[in-house]
């Protein structure tokens, strides 16, 4: 069978990988052409846009890029159908792909959207977009089968493709040799995102904050679609903080807490029990119009999978240097034991295993399906 596949960010390609190792258990002879990352190349698909080409943050961003985005988008629909695909999978990264839902249906071809957009927040319309256009939905937040039940759009609850990705994670005992560590130090992460935008506003506040804590080392889990040298401009006046690439996970592995840009990695850094503050800041032009399109109570998914405020969550004007370093010295001491009970009710809700072989299950049954 021949899939084609299309996510746009990093979370995308991790989440991308998953699926198609468990697809080809499934359909040895299976050909992958995809827009993803390094991670689904090499599970064995053949990438033909990197997602570091795609990654526009907020609505400003975006429009300055708009000829760029239309481009990708019709060179995505030549692309699907040469390829002439059993099947269309969509992951995640919305407003893209839902535009190529809609192309791939009138073309004929079977579609299935995995990690549904996150309706629930805003663009709620977007859900008749889904109804009209995919064949089979599967989502990953246990309460999103209820919500597209309200809307009469049948979903299937996978559980989370992150319990698989940390719960199957080994530890390199090595880690502070191989990164010139002292493992005499606690370590702080610091997860400033993964798009350039975001990365420069967040990273320079959070290496100010390092200043007062002269007790602990800090490390930042550089994005992979990043050089090093784009951290390390930033760097110039901070000597003391390291970088680690492609090492997200090895590095919340050893950390005793984490800032974290609000994104599927506060997630990633709960179900690895690391107390966390949790971040976010962009344009003043996308946040104002963000904050008034965006209908949930938090914006992270630590808080919008509990229904309640288990993490700090610093905003726009509110994540300054003095907050960041309020909330950080609260969940190294006062608050530490109350966030990792938490983490365990969090645990319970996301399912039991298994997402990435239920959700290649669900795209081979469609793909074959008369």
């Amino acid at each position: 069978m021949k899939y084609y596949i299309i996510s746009g960010e990093a979370s995308g390609d991790l989440h991308g990988a998953n699926l198609i190792k468990e697809l080809v258990k499934l359909d040895p002879a299976a050909d992958i052409r995809c827009w993803g990352g390094d991670m689904m190349e090499a599970a064995g698909a053949k990438v033909v846009k990197h997602y570091k080409e795609l990654a526009f943050m907020g609505f400003k961003e975006v429009i300055a890029n708009i000829g760029t985005v239309l481009s990708n988008i019709n060179f995505c629909k030549k692309d699907i159908i040469q390829f002439n695909p059993d099947v269309v999978i969509f992951i995640d990264y919305p407003g893209f792909n839902l535009r190529l839902a809609k192309f791939a249906k009138k073309q004929r071809f079977k579609t299935l959207y995995y990690i549904a957009p996150q309706v629930w927040a805003w663009k709620e319309g977007r859900v008749e977009i889904i109804k009209k256009y995919i064949d089979k939905l599967l989502v990953i937040l246990p309460f999103e089968v209820a919500f597209f039940a309200k809307h009469h759009c049948p979903a299937a609850f996978t559980g989370h493709p992150l319990l698989d990705a940390v719960s199957t994670f080994e530890i390199n005992t090595n880690f502070h040799i191989q990164y010139k560590l002292d493992s005499q130090i606690p370590i702080i992460a610091l997860l400033p995102g993964s798009r350039k935008q975001e990365i420069l506003k967040m990273l320079p506040i959070m290496c100010e904050t390092a200043k007062n804590f002269s007790h602990y080392q800090f490390v930042i889990a550089a994005a992979p679609g990043q050089t090093l040298e784009f951290y390390e401009s930033i760097l110039y006046n901070y000597p003391n903080i390291k970088i680690v690439s492609g090492q997200t996970y090895q590095l919340l592995k050893h950390a005793c807490a984490a800032c974290v840009t609000s994104g599927t990695a506060t997630l990633e850094t709960a179900l690895f029990n690391v107390p966390q503050v949790v971040c976010y800041k962009g344009s003043w032009f996308s946040y104002q119009i963000g904050r008034r399109l965006v209908k949930v109570k938090y914006i992270s998914l630590v808080n919008l999978i509990l229904d309640k405020p288990c993490v700090s969550e610093l905003i726009q004007d509110g994540f300054t240097t003095e907050s960041l370093t309020t909330e950080l010295e609260d969940i190294l001491t006062d608050n530490r034991e109350d966030m990792l009970e938490d983490y365990i009710e969090l645990k319970g809700m996301l399912g039991n295993g298994g997402a990435s072989q239920k959700a290649a299950t669900a795209v081979f049954e469609l793909t074959t399906k008369k």
